[in-house]
């Protein structure tokens, strides 16, 4: 490793530390002001996200954060004037990545990530769940950072299969990322879409799983015990990697290798309290934060002070 290439490094870790960290930061300002929030979601996928947009895909760049426009219609032949919320990811070229959020109750925390990295203007949070705003609490296809509409839950995978075999029939270069969380695996529908990905060989997927334990009702284990999850993506065909979900050099490295015919699947193991260990007195109720009094409501109010103090 040359001098450059450590220093070049370092500014990324610290920049993806930043961000990270930045992410957790907003989604409590925003659990604090709005008296609730997906904020275990931001604790355990900040790394992820953070490892994502600053290091592992390869986005277009925007000339300038973006203010998220109202909402246009359902697309269609006879809506032109429709989007999707990959507008934040800029222009789509055939050599640039994509991504596909899975778990659309992650919107919160996608959209702090845009924020802190320069994508999305940290005002466009304001919209958030208004009438004719496309800032939804679970995000569609508008919502920034979005590109389909992910269902009630393990239908992501599915659609980002289509796109990456599209890309591959195209001869287009760009990858196909998507983030999908461990309790959505639990849906038949992701085991019939890896099958299919193996059968093509999509390896130009990547899938980053946050594998934080917890679901709407209660640990993932007592809701269906899914383990042991690697050699079960393995046994369908996936290349999969176990990492520390918080090690950002960990997050990347799989990312970075030859493809080799497999779609990569990379388990990412994270804590849904890191960062927040408030969250703690809570477990095992993390899916959303709803605060049950003023006071518990001023307790979180104090851990954001100490948090923006220490920034």
């Amino acid at each position: 490793m040359t001098q450059e290439t450590h220093h070049d490094g370092e500014r990324w870790q610290r920049r993806a530390q930043q961000v990270a960290r930045g992410i957790r930061q907003r989604v409590l300002a925003h659990t604090v002001n709005n008296n609730g929030g997906y904020l275990s979601q931001a604790c355990s996928a900040a790394e992820i996200l953070a490892a994502l947009y600053t290091k592992i895909m390869n986005l277009a760049p925007v000339d300038k954060p973006l203010v998220p426009p109202p909402f246009a219609g359902v697309p269609g032949p006879d809506n032109p004037n429709s989007f999707t919320g990959a507008i934040f990811h800029g222009p789509k070229a055939s050599q640039r990545d994509r991504f596909i959020l899975s778990p659309a109750q992650y919107a919160l925390v996608v959209y702090a990530a845009l924020i802190e990295v320069g994508r999305m203007d940290e005002q466009g949070l304001d919209h958030f769940n208004q009438d004719g705003s496309t800032v939804e609490m679970i995000g569609a296809e508008h919502s920034p950072g979005m590109e389909v509409m992910t269902g009630s839950l393990g239908q992501g995978l599915s659609q980002a299969a289509g796109i990456a075999m599209a890309r591959k029939l195209r001869g287009e270069t760009g990858r196909v990322w998507v983030f999908v969380s461990d309790g959505e695996l639990q849906s038949g529908q992701n085991w019939e879409a890896l099958q299919a990905m193996a059968h093509h060989r999509l390896d130009n997927m990547g899938i980053y799983v946050d594998v934080n334990k917890q679901q709407c009702d209660g640990p993932v284990c007592s809701v269906m015990n899914m383990e042991p999850l690697h050699e079960r993506l393995a046994s369908f065909g996936a290349r999969v990697f176990v990492v520390d979900g918080h090690d950002l050099d960990a997050l990347a490295a799989p990312a970075e290798l030859e493809p080799d015919g497999r779609p990569l699947v990379v388990l990412a193991d994270t804590d849904p309290c890191r960062g927040l260990p408030i969250l703690q007195t809570r477990i095992p109720k993390l899916h959303y934060v709803r605060f049950v009094s003023g006071e518990e409501r001023e307790r979180y109010r104090q851990v954001l002070a100490d948090f923006s103090a220490e920034a």
